[in-house]
């Protein structure tokens, strides 16, 4: 084995991917970047029923920042693609400073404050696609995958804080809130500036078609080419389930009790239990688990998502509901980081924005759409049944992508083509298939087709 295959096969540690300078300077970026977000949202749903002492309102301002990853997801994505990716991140940064820094200094009216939301929300995808899409450059190996462990890890514990210290903030002062929200964007875009150095964009004017049709090219890559499509189905399966409880929690939390205080707390516990059980699972498995059994458990831990809540059809008391969150949470953390690292890694560079967007799209969606169903189905039956009952159903639905997963010499093979391929050579690429009891000179005779966008073989 060579001794780059054994850097990339190879345990990382935290000191390994916190001492490359560029991904500390993504990743403190990327943090405060989270943490003003989250904090802006808690500030903004305050700052609008202030205004208009109207509860539609204050859910609409919260719900618009999901609008554009259900409605132009994909295609703002692809923007990142034409662009170098720290221009694109920069450039964001920078507009949305601008829009919350207006809702900030600015006494708006309550709609026109729900129009700058969404513009500023507008930034985000092309945002994070060229993030997502920089960091296997940065990183390689299993330091991709303890990197974007990290960063998931952060991001749920971002998200706990924000949440409190917006609420904290805005209760004071919501405008001071969004004046911090909008320092950590310019904040951000200095790190990003300054930390990560500059790259060419991964499609050249040459490579350029129309943004409808390079945005199709992204699904195709996605969702026709098999191994991708693999690790797609399994993570929007796993998606339908892991939300539920966060999703279910104000109306599971009242069904639990009478006393108004009781039930707050048990909306909250139910509510941070699948973070914290993401955080935990994250550092376990980041840390403790070598790289080819992580990889070997993305499947088990899938099953164990939608699994872990099937007995909420015994009925459990708030507790015993923050137990299966927190155990779904570990699940997801245990899976998401191994399949994103696999999902990166297998992508020609050129479509990694481009993927990234139909993936997020996708995950959103099928978070809404869990949320949706259940809710529905809640109206006319107890919610540990609709709970219950769900997650057993997606323990099939899951076991049955499971028989779809690729042999690991599929893996293989995809990563290594995706390696040594550029934008303008991925219309037709060969892929060595490692077949078992094959050794490299045979496995060099057995070439399999890898379809994607562009002329497919088939």
């Amino acid at each position: 084995m060579s001794d780059e295959a054994h850097a990339a096969e190879r345990q990382a540690t935290f000191r390994e991917v916190f001492g490359q300078p560029e991904y500390r300077a993504v990743y403190l970026a990327s943090t405060l970047s989270w943490l003003g977000d989250y904090l802006a949202k808690a500030a903004l749903t305050v700052l609008v029923y202030d205004q208009t002492k109207s509860v539609a309102m204050s859910a609409a301002a919260f719900a618009v920042s999901y609008l554009p990853w259900l409605l132009g997801g994909p295609l703002l994505a692809t923007m990142a693609e034409r662009y170098p990716y720290r221009t694109v991140m920069v450039t964001c940064d920078l507009v949305r400073m601008t829009l919350v820094g207006t809702i900030a200094l600015l006494p708006l009216p309550a709609p026109v404050v729900l129009v700058v939301i969404f513009l500023n929300t507008l930034a985000s995808p092309p945002s994070q696609a060229a993030r997502s899409a920089l960091l296997p450059l940065i990183l390689g190996g299993d330091r991709l995958v303890v990197g974007l462990s990290v960063n998931l890890t952060t991001g749920q514990a971002a998200q706990v804080l924000g949440y409190v210290a917006g609420a904290g903030i805005a209760a004071v002062n919501p405008r001071l809130a969004l004046a911090i929200d909008a320092s950590t964007y310019a904040a951000s875009a200095v790190l990003i500036r300054l930390g990560v150095r500059a790259r060419p964009s991964a499609m050249t004017k040459a490579h350029r078609s129309h943004l409808l049709r390079e945005t199709a090219d992204g699904f195709r890559m996605v969702f026709q080419t098999p191994v991708l499509r693999s690790i797609a189905v399994l993570v929007f399966a796993a998606m339908l389930f892991a939300v539920v409880p966060e999703g279910l929690a104000a109306a599971w939390a009242t069904s639990l009790s009478d006393s108004e205080a009781q039930r707050g707390i048990s909306q909250a516990l139910i509510m941070a239990a699948s973070p914290a059980g993401f955080i935990i699972g994250g550092l376990v498995t980041a840390r403790l688990i070598r790289p080819d059994l992580r990889r070997a458990l993305i499947r088990p831990f899938a099953v164990l998502a939608p699994l872990s809540l099937v007995p909420a059809l015994l009925g459990p008391s708030a507790v015993g509901i923050a137990v299966m969150a927190g155990v779904c949470g570990f699940a997801v953390a245990g899976m998401m980081p191994a399949a994103n690292g696999l999902f990166v890694q297998a992508l020609p560079h050129g479509f990694r924005a481009r993927a990234f967007g139909v993936m997020q799209s996708g995950t959103q969606v099928m978070q809404g759409a869990a949320v949706l169903a259940t809710g529905l189905l809640a109206e006319h039956n107890s919610i540990p049944t609709v709970v219950g009952l769900w997650s057993l159903a997606g323990v099939g639905l899951i076991l049955l992508a499971c028989t779809q997963w690729p042999r690991a010499d599929r893996f293989n093979a995809a990563v290594a083509v995706a390696t040594h391929t550029q934008p303008a050579d991925a219309s037709r690429i060969d892929i060595p298939v490692h077949q078992n009891g094959a050794n490299q000179g045979e496995t060099s005779k057995i070439v399999e087709r890898l379809r994607l966008p562009g002329k497919i073989e088939r």
